[in-house]
């Protein structure tokens, strides 16, 4: 390695440091992290990979990002993980990204990691959707976490905001029509419960990776009054410091609510 190589990671790690220290003084942490995975193709490219390399080092990546959140003390993140329009790939790539899913899920069960520190894993989506052995991996990590009340990861698969909306105004509509509810009882509040999960809360800062500015169907709910924060840098590249300078950028903002 050369010595600019060195002093260049010398100062990054202290950049690190500091950036850490500074978001832990602040106190005013993100208890809700949504990511926009963004670029593992393009990253695979860049590198001359194939594409499905690129999406296995994405899983690694968010492997290391979940430990971050934790380090500062995130308790909820939720992760785009396959949205509806992805159906839309190729063939054996939309196969591909299933596998690698469903093995993830069932990793998940036995990781040390989710194990010591009480992870509850929630997938949200379209999930009948999906194949059958995906819906079984989701079924077990589920049950398997269920009781787990340390952090919490949703992963979102097979999953569109808009899709979430309307599948709500639907159930809304049936419970309405059987005369479960009155007009009276729709209000903010309730719709809540009719998501895909309604005890999360709203995300207070969604982050996007590889330089593409838009939400892309993301949590179109519950992201209303999101903080965004978009990197440069395709998802399997991101660093710890590309991380902590999101992070800092939330607690410099001053959050209004449409106020």
């Amino acid at each position: 390695m050369s010595l600019s190589r060195k002093i260049g990671d010398l100062t990054e790690e202290i950049y690190e440091k500091v950036l850490l220290e500074q978001i832990k003084k602040d106190g005013n942490i993100p208890y809700h992290v949504g990511i926009i995975t963004d670029g593992n193709r393009r990253y695979a490219s860049s590198h001359g990979m194939d594409s499905n390399l690129g999406h296995v080092k994405g899983k690694e990546k968010l492997e290391e990002v979940l430990e971050w959140c934790m380090e500062i003390g995130t308790r909820v993140v939720t992760v785009y993980a396959f949205s509806t329009e992805n159906f839309k790939r190729d063939n054996d790539e939309v196969r591909f990204l299933f596998t690698l899913i469903s093995n993830s899920l069932l990793n998940l069960i036995s990781d040390e990691r989710v194990l010591k520190n009480k992870i509850r894993v929630k997938i949200i989506g379209s999930i009948d959707t999906l194949p059958k052995f995906l819906q079984d991996s989701i079924r077990k990590v589920e049950d398997a976490t269920k009781d787990y009340d340390g952090y919490k990861l949703n992963i979102a698969v097979a999953y569109g905001g808009r899709e979430e909306i309307i599948e709500a105004i639907r159930k809304i509509a049936e419970e309405y029509k059987s005369g479960k509810i009155e007009m009276k009882d729709i209000s903010e509040e309730n719709f809540r419960k009719y998501l895909y999960d309604g005890t999360i809360p709203d995300p207070d800062l969604i982050l996007r990776t590889s330089g593409e500015e838009r939400v892309s169907n993301f949590l179109l709910w519950q992201g209303a009054y999101s903080e965004l924060y978009f990197s440069d840098v395709f998802w399997p590249e991101l660093r710890k410091l590309d991380f902590l300078r999101a992070v800092r950028s939330y607690q410099t903002r001053k959050r209004r609510f449409g106020t």
